[in-house]
């Protein structure tokens, strides 16, 4: 079992809290672009409040341990990772509140050179708890606007994990999957599972536009976010997401591992 102890001083010196890789330009870039409605950085979000760049960067503060100081602009985001280990305890209960129920469950992540194994640990968990992973779509196209133009991407699973692949871009060896915002996938995939008459989600678990596209159309969903994705944040202070578990998303995969060891524990799905 491991202690909050050991993981808070995990998470620190990984940094996958505390002082993190993103920098607080880009931070303050996607605030701003967010403020403006950018759909880049909405990632499917629909705010229902009228966001201000001081208004959003107080509940960044808040949710994330950031520095509230609108005259602070450069160097490295900072992450409390008290914070962190708050809302992993709310991500906890969540899965194991759709484990108990046996619900089907949807999960998928737009960072799967980084984050697939922690979701693929929690898939193989909740299905040997009697929870359906649902695989809709599978193989279907969506096209996402990258920084190279509107390009077609396939929709995939890999040990029960939604994630696109760039067909061109496929090679032995390489990656698992495209790095993507977008909230097209999940999209995609509800409205596959709705229209072949379910099962449909109780829970959907992610990260970027997995997320915020799931809940924004009334799916309870949870998810990892960095401090340069105010979306999850937004929508969790809005209701339209249910956690948004502040960290860095983008470090080596292994040292995520902890991290899904304490949430199976907190589930009560360890096995």
């Amino acid at each position: 079992m491991l202690s909050t102890g050991a993981l808070r001083a995990h998470l620190l010196a990984a940094r996958l809290a505390g002082t993190v890789a993103t920098s607080r330009e880009v931070s303050l870039r996607s605030y701003r672009l967010f403020v403006a409605r950018d759909p880049r950085v909405l990632i499917g979000m629909d705010p229902a409040w009228a966001w201000g760049e001081r208004d959003l960067i107080a509940l960044m503060a808040d949710k994330c341990g950031v520095s509230a100081d609108p005259a602070h602009t450069s160097g490295h985001d900072v992450i409390d990772p008290e914070r962190t280990l708050a809302a992993l305890d709310a991500f906890a209960e969540r899965v194991g509140a759709v484990a108990r129920r046996r619900g089907p469950v949807l999960l998928g992540t737009g960072h799967p050179h980084r984050l697939l194994g922690f979701y693929a640990a929690l898939a193989d968990a909740l299905s040997a708890a009697g929870c359906e992973v649902l695989t809709p779509a599978q193989g279907r196209c969506v096209d996402i606007t990258t920084r190279f133009g509107l390009r077609t991407h396939a929709i995939d699973y890999v040990r029960g994990v939604g994630l696109v692949r760039d067909p061109e871009a496929e090679r032995p060896g390489g990656e698992p999957g495209a790095h993507t915002h977008s909230p097209l996938p999940v999209r995609t995939a509800l409205a596959a599972a709705a229209e072949a008459g379910g099962p449909l989600p109780e829970l959907v678990i992610g990260d970027h536009g997995w997320v915020c596209g799931a809940g924004q159309l009334g799916f309870e969903a949870i998810g990892l976010a960095d401090t340069d994705d105010p979306a999850l944040f937004v929508g969790e202070a809005e209701g339209s997401v249910a956690v948004a578990v502040p960290l860095d998303d983008g470090v080596r995969s292994p040292y995520y591992r902890p991290l899904t060891r304490y949430v199976l524990n907190r589930a009560c799905l360890s096995q």
